[in-house]
């Protein structure tokens, strides 16, 4: 910071017969800033009002190299904003500028422009899928308990640990050696207190699913900070790290575009909650295995909603009625289940 507001004031001594030259205070992204968003927006705070006339695409630019970047440019409350029409590239240097051309509201400019630059985060090679060991021998996969409410239908296994067979209900379990199997269920369902080897291969199972959510979450370098402001419902996402601070909500559809090789990683520090009837699909060869949702709270799937891909939750997991999964649901609390339908990938 001490560089870029040194970088702002050069040049900016004051007239003493006529005005002080307006200064910058700072930006957002600092100078030299590393790991930038690329959904970021760049401002810029001036020390005093401007007139919002001069503050425009002409005089508050940014670059990448030699090519401008396209984008609008708004002012408010002493700070310019220059929001870039598409998303910037990754691991990439960008230059901003704010000229003179920007004027106080009595006509005073910057002594000189004010530029600075900052590099994007990301990558621009595919993410690495996270490792979830033996957890993907599984389509639903919990700690405290596995509850359905009327008739499910599950294409793959069910696990339950620590807790025990009786924290399975709602689907009529028969029960063989070191597993036990059900209508709504083509797979076997495992739980804790069964035979051997059953306990250890669970226990194996649960400790992968941990570790896949701590790989998840401690991905650094986000594509996207806070995309939407949570609100990701009506968007077309390339693959890449998404980091969200708070709650993410899918009101409508979501459409994930991609390669068969593709990965996303959805990181949410809150809850995640899909409206009822809302949608996620894929194009472009894009595969259910490839996508991760790490959700620090609670997974809520609104009625007769479908989703796509790997739900790794830290608490709890919850399909509300005609709710549908293509993916995994791993819980380290409990998954509920309501007439849902749930297919591994």
């Amino acid at each position: 910071m001490a560089v870029l507001l040194a970088l702002f004031v050069t040049g900016c001594k004051k007239d003493e017969e006529t005005f002080n030259y307006p200064t910058g205070t700072s930006s957002n992204p600092t100078s030299n800033a590393t790991d930038v968003s690329r959904n970021k927006a760049v401002t810029f705070t001036f020390n005093e009002a401007m007139d919002p006339l001069t503050v425009n695409t002409l005089t508050f630019t940014l670059m990448n190299g030699t090519t401008a970047v396209a984008g609008t440019v708004t002012y408010a409350e002493k700070i310019a904003t220059f929001t870039p029409t598409g998303t910037l590239s990754a691991g990439t240097v960008y230059t901003a500028k704010v000229s003179t051309g920007a004027k106080t509201l009595t006509g005073s400019s910057l002594a000189s422009d004010a530029t600075w630059s900052f590099t994007t985060g990301g990558t621009t090679s595919i993410l690495a899928v996270v490792q979830l060991g033996t957890a993907t021998n599984y389509v639903i996969l919990a700690k405290t308990a596995i509850n359905n409410s009327s008739t499910s239908i599950i294409t793959g296994d069910l696990g339950l640990s620590p807790a025990a067979t009786s924290y399975i209900t709602g689907f009529a379990l028969t029960n063989a050696t070191g597993f036990a199997t059900a209508v709504q269920v083509s797979g076997k369902i495992y739980a804790a207190d069964m035979v051997a080897p059953t306990p250890i291969n669970l226990t194996t199972a649960v400790n992968n699913m941990n570790t896949g959510y701590d790989d998840a979450a401690g991905r650094t370098s986000p594509d996207y900070t806070d995309l939407g402001t949570g609100n990701i419902g009506g968007k077309t996402l390339a693959a890449g790290l998404y980091k969200f601070t708070n709650n993410v909500t899918l009101p409508s559809y979501l459409v994930l575009n991609g390669g068969a090789n593709d990965v996303w990683i959805f990181q949410i520090a809150g809850n995640l909650s899909v409206s009822s009837a809302a949608k996620v699909t894929r194009i472009g060869g894009a595969q259910a295995k490839n996508v991760f949702w790490q959700v620090a709270g609670t997974v809520s799937l609104g009625t007769t909603s479908h989703f796509e891909g790997i739900i790794l939750s830290k608490t709890s997991i919850i399909f509300n009625s005609g709710a549908s999964l293509t993916g995994r649901a791993l819980a380290q609390t409990a998954v509920t289940l309501q007439m849902n339908t749930v297919t591994q990938p």
